[in-house]
């Protein structure tokens, strides 16, 4: 018989939102193993002990967990989707008829706490990670993804308004009784101005006085090439300008993760400037990694990263705090000099064809980076009737040879990646940070900073990572043992150690290990 379910709304009816969720359910179980109510007291410092009462801090991150957790892009969505779960509310301590906070409390608070709240809560959830057995800590992954920043290129002005009046304004305070610009200051500020003559050049609208220039549509053209020398964001002048390969411009953050490779578990991540190198950031992000390790009772031991990781600086860090790196040589670096050998001891270059010229160490220069350079070159007389003149130096007059000063550094890295551990390791990192990176950014909310500045920024990487940690917490919490069985056949004394060791090893995964003999 057709089954026909008809409604009537009750006056009174008897509800309980414990026994509405299922005992499976994650918001549950994740109720049950982790208790955030340490966060009141962490937080009472910014309270006063007048007026209204805010939203429980406890509350606050809850909800801000599930923005995360559920992939919601703004605050209005993340409570709109409270308001319909009934896992949610269980989970953030709300009964069906009580008035969830409104999304405007969740802004305000989230400006309110400091980052050091957030560093707090991911360490927290770091050591339960620890504790559990699902980090290492010897091995660090690290990675940088560009994550679009809360502004847009069409909030860009030019910088130079501003920092010629800066630049002149300083020079007349300082002399305020002569009233006059030094020789100094006069060569900043033309410099400035050749810097952007160059970026410039041969964009539209780039005259002085020039009307904006309209596309059909009405839209104003900018210019084909902004940097952030010239450029910065009005909404967010922490914001920076960025290209990934590819894509268009446009402005962002930086995110530095560090990741174990045992478990893929989030070991520090941080907020930086995107126009900024990863070399450049790779101490900070390392130093911050020790810290979170050391906390637990662990020590980083090797570093895993790309290329664009490699710089003289960075690699002297890594050797003087005796980290051991596996990062690929920049494009640039050259292990051998074709047609020259260096002489260690005399620290000189050797020409093996030709004239068999030799470049004598002359001098310590700067490159265009900043970075220091060891210059080698031959005599004006060496090279002037050697049959390999044009194919060599060309038209100069000597042959000129210029290496890093860390070059040592280079050629120990370049060694150390020949060996078969570093192909594995490199195989290693790729498939430990980078799907990290991916479901942080597809799945986890971080696609697109919804604050502004930098701290801020911060603070909402550090969400994403802890939300990311705590799904690997409870999956790893409520993984299912197996049972791994191995059965060896008598006699017994045909096995030595080294084939039971063996065995073991090939169906040894994880769980509960049987043997069995047989007769």
């Amino acid at each position: 018989m057709q089954g026909l379910k008809t409604y009537s709304e009750k006056l009174f009816c008897s509800f309980q939102l414990s026994d509405r969720v299922p005992e499976d359910n994650f918001y549950r179980h994740l109720k049950n193993e982790i208790d955030f109510d340490f966060l009141r007291k962490e937080t009472k410092f910014y309270y006063g002990d007048e007026g209204q009462k805010s939203i429980d801090p406890v509350v606050f991150f809850k909800l801000i967990l599930v923005g995360y957790l559920e992939n919601l892009n703004s605050d209005r969505r993340i409570i709109a989707q409270a308001s319909m779960r009934l896992d949610i509310l269980f989970f953030i301590g709300y009964d069906i008829d009580e008035e969830l906070p409104w999304h405007s409390t969740l802004s305000r608070t989230r400006s309110l706490f400091g980052q050091e709240v957030f560093l707090l809560l991911f360490k927290k959830i770091l050591s339960l990670c620890i504790h559990k057995g699902m980090v290492g800590g010897k091995r660090q992954a690290i990675d940088n993804a560009f994550i679009k920043a809360n502004a847009s290129l069409d909030s860009l002005v030019e910088k130079e308004v501003l920092e010629d009046a800066n630049n002149f304004a300083n020079e007349l305070n300082e002399n305020t009784n002569e009233q006059t610009v030094t020789a100094n200051k006069k060569k900043e500020v033309e410099r400035h101005h050749k810097w952007k003559e160059k970026e410039y050049k041969g964009q539209p609208g780039h005259k002085e006085k020039e009307k904006d220039e309209l596309d059909e549509f009405g839209n104003i053209i900018r210019p084909k090439y902004l940097s952030n020398h010239t450029h910065y964001s009005k909404t967010d002048p922490d914001a920076r300008i960025s290209v990934k390969p590819g894509k268009p411009r446009q402005m962002n953050y930086s995110a530095q993760t560090s990741v174990d490779t045992k478990h893929h578990v989030i070991t520090n991540i941080m907020a930086d400037y995107s126009d900024k190198r990863d070399s450049q950031s790779l101490p900070q992000a390392i130093e911050q990694t020790k810290r979170n390790l050391a906390e637990n009772n662990l020590e980083l031991e090797e570093v895993l990263a790309d290329t664009a990781y490699s710089s003289g600086n960075a690699l002297r860090y890594l050797k003087e705090n005796n980290i051991t790196a596996y990062i690929p040589n920049f494009g640039q670096y050259k292990p051998t000099r074709e047609g020259f050998l260096y002489n260690k001891e005399k620290d000189q270059y050797e020409c093996v064809r030709g004239n068999k010229a030799v470049l004598l160490f002359k001098k310590i220069a700067k490159s265009h980076d900043g970075s220091l350079m060891k210059v080698y070159r031959s005599g004006n007389k060496n090279c002037k009737n050697c049959p390999l003149r044009n194919e060599c130096i060309g038209k100069s007059d000597f042959k000129a040879i210029t290496e890093s000063t860390d070059k040592p550094l280079y050629d120990e890295m370049y060694e150390r990646l020949k060996t078969s551990k570093a192909k594995r390791l490199k195989k290693q990192r790729s498939s430990t940070v980078e799907p990290v990176l991916g479901t942080l950014i597809n799945f986890m909310g971080m696609r697109r900073v919804w604050t502004r500045g930098i701290k801020n920024a911060n603070k909402f990487m550090l969400g994403a990572a802890i939300a990311y940690n705590i799904k690997k917490f409870m999956g790893f919490f409520n993984r299912k043992s197996t049972v791994n069985i191995m059965v060896l056949e008598k006699p017994l004394q045909n096995f030595s150690v080294c084939n039971i060791l063996g065995a073991y090893k090939a169906v040894m995964n994880k769980g509960i290990f049987l043997c069995l003999f047989t007769a």
